[in-house]
């Protein structure tokens, strides 16, 4: 896989205009200017090549996804290509459509798993983020708001916002922001928006592989 380095820029017009829409991110509130933030474009810098690309406040890469294929396995990697988590769709499942979390490129013991819905807080919920059995003590967390719209929150147990998925002034939905709160994993954060992504994505990132021709 070729590699990807810091501050690159795409090299077609139309890459090079997207990038420039996408950050640096602006500069909000106070809680704001505390919190890890992100800007998430919604595509590959590699050439045939679908996935996502991260950069952080400085426009430094920070996350990256490419895949060349279609099959129900997303990774997350850093700059340099290693994986932080892998993220797979279950099989079978009889509680809905839900994505298991693996850390790096385990993929025999989830760590955590993302389904629709499933909340105590009145319906309000889209999406539950709960630990896996054996991976120890882990929190939940609900996600409240609309992927669609790029505008969601993540809540832990006891309803403190620890992740915000915000839109981009007017560059459309495939270039994003996510706000991370000090104290949370910013790598498992990200992964959480790639579940929500195929969950809530249309189409998703995987179908949109599935079905491109």
């Amino acid at each position: 896989m070729a590699k990807v380095h810091p501050n690159v820029l795409p090299s077609s017009p139309a890459e090079r205009a997207a990038a420039a829409a996408a950050g640096p991110p602006s500069a909000g509130s106070v809680s704001e200017e505390e919190a890890t933030s992100l800007t998430v474009w919604r595509k590959s810098l590699l050439f045939n090549c679908r996935g996502y690309t991260v950069f952080d406040a400085r426009g430094d890469l920070a996350y990256r996804v490419d895949s060349y294929d279609a099959e129900a396995e997303v990774v997350l990697m850093d700059p340099a290509g290693r994986p932080a988590f892998t993220l797979r769709r279950k099989r079978l499942s009889l509680s809905g459509e839900q994505w298991l979390i693996y850390a790096g490129e385990e993929t025999r013991r989830p760590v955590y798993a993302v389904k629709r819905g499933g909340g105590c807080g009145g319906g309000k919920s889209m999406a539950r983020v709960t630990p896996c059995a054996g991976a120890g003590a882990g929190a939940s967390y609900e996600v409240e708001g609309s992927y669609a719209r790029r505008r969601c929150v993540v809540y832990d147990a006891e309803r403190r916002a620890v992740a915000e998925v915000q839109p981009k002034e007017a560059v459309g939905t495939d270039v994003f922001r996510l706000l991370v709160q000090p104290g949370v994993d910013v790598s498992l954060a990200m992964a959480v928006v790639v579940a929500l992504d195929q969950l809530f994505g249309r189409p998703s990132l995987l179908r949109s592989w599935s079905y491109s021709p």
